[in-house]
């Protein structure tokens, strides 16, 4: 059974052993220690003890920002995912927020598909945004920017 909890610094070893294992160019230590806390939010997904993934979020006004999603590749495939992105829009539901932004390179088809499945819709493309591995004529891959209004369900005055 997948348990979802809040993280704190102390957990900063299991956070990176997943981000690096997700990423071909992860966040390093310093970067990840500085989202924990302040603006930033976070929830993590334990699976008998074992972290098996995580979100990082940031509150900036009336909207919220998905910094970062990932779930070890093993645990991949059994709606992690989805359910840590729904405790995300749960809880920007529950703080009020106006929108939901994220951006995800253009190369992570998967990633899209399940951002455009949970009602998200492509903004923008930030063009040579993230440095590449793949045989690209420059070396950097476009970023997607995707976003989410979300109902404040206000009431008649």
């Amino acid at each position: 059974m997948i348990i979802f909890k809040p993280v704190d610094t102390s957990e900063i070893t299991q956070l990176m052993a997943i981000e690096t294992v997700c990423h071909t160019h992860p966040w390093t230590t310093k970067t990840m220690s500085s989202c924990i806390g302040g603006r930033y939010f976070n929830l993590a997904a334990f699976n008998k003890g074992t972290m098996v993934g995580f979100y990082i979020g940031e509150k900036a006004g009336p909207d919220l920002t998905l910094m970062d999603i990932c779930v070890r590749p093993q645990e991949q495939g059994q709606g992690i995912a989805t359910k840590l992105l729904n405790q995300f829009i749960d809880y920007a539901h529950s703080e009020q927020a106006e929108n939901i932004f994220l951006e995800v390179r253009e190369s992570n088809q998967r990633a899209i598909a399940l951002y455009e499945h949970m009602g998200f819709i492509t903004m923008s493309v930030r063009k040579n945004y993230y440095p590449s591995n793949e045989l690209t004529k420059n070396g950097y891959e476009d970023a997607i920017l995707m976003g989410m209004a979300l109902s404040l369900g206000f009431k008649d005055c």
